[in-house]
């Protein structure tokens, strides 16, 4: 007989804020170990907001990094996991945005969060505090989800008032579109010929919009899809996770597995007590 309860619900935001939201999950895991889950790097800016106590969050994984309590957070993209200290209980909700929603959501580009974690309310201010008061009133997860839908549609019609640029260059919206259609697996110079581009120019305007180059995402990329056949219920061996992802060998995805989550593949599957549990 299992010890612990989860609940993990996925849903779609409002259409029309497709463009800058892939997804809302909602969480609720009890009665778990006592641990430190590993957040991985990859194609999405996470921002969390705690529905009971403070997040106790850090910047990196057996690191030193220092552990701060978040009452919400968000991220920009990052080059390796945040460890999310827990004493077995954890519930909230997780919002996943885009790089083309930090403008349209923040009023700024992807890249000024990058490698970052700062509180929600230094982004979105009073709409942020409100966003938590109501999550938290809430009483069911469609009720939550439909007060994100509203709320963000506010934050990105409050934006789309002011004289920000709000867009991102075409180019470097294809570019991060055909990098995220290959899971990682494309020549960045092939990318910038067929946009017109040197390898040179586009790595630096993309830099400066994302945060991340061009070859730096594409890594995370990969390392992003190997992570989801790991985590799996039913994890292919650790041979096969690095063929299906695109690695050389075995060998190196264990170089990138322990650069993105500060350990050893087998040492992080052993730690990582949320394996299974959504």
């Amino acid at each position: 007989m299992e010890d612990h309860t989860a609940t993990g619900i996925t849903a779609r935001p409002a259409p029309v804020l497709r463009e800058y939201v892939s997804s809302y999950v909602g969480f609720d895991l009890r009665g778990l170990p006592t641990g430190v889950h590993c957040g991985p790097p990859g194609r999405a800016l996470t921002a969390v907001i705690s529905l009971s106590d403070p997040l106790e969050v850090a910047a990196g994984v057996d690191d030193g990094s220092p552990v701060t309590p978040f009452g919400s957070v968000a991220g920009g993209l990052m080059c390796r996991s945040v460890a999310i200290h827990h004493d077995g209980r954890q519930h909230g909700v997780q919002v996943s945005l885009t790089p083309l929603g930090a403008r349209a959501v923040y009023g700024m580009p992807s890249a000024e969060l990058a490698h970052r974690l700062v509180p929600l309310d230094e982004l979105l201010g009073a709409l942020a505090v409100e966003l938590a008061d109501r999550l938290r009133a809430a009483t069911t997860w469609a009720e939550r989800f439909a007060v994100l839908d509203e709320l963000l549609l506010r934050a990105v019609g409050r934006g789309a008032c002011g004289d920000r640029a709000r867009r991102v260059r075409p180019e470097v919206a294809e570019a991060w579109r055909r990098l995220v259609a290959a899971r990682g697996c494309v020549q960045v110079g092939a990318v910038a010929a067929e946009l017109g581009w040197s390898r040179r120019y586009l790595t630096e305007r993309f830099r400066g919009e994302v945060g991340l180059s061009p070859k730096t995402l594409a890594r995370v990329l990969r390392f992003e899809h190997a992570h989801e056949l790991a985590a799996a219920r039913d994890p292919l061996p650790w041979g096969e996770v690095a063929t299906v992802s695109g690695y050389a060998d075995q060998a190196h995805l264990v170089r990138d597995w322990r650069e993105f989550t500060g350990r050893s593949p087998t040492a992080w599957r052993r730690g990582e007590v949320l394996l299974g549990a959504g």
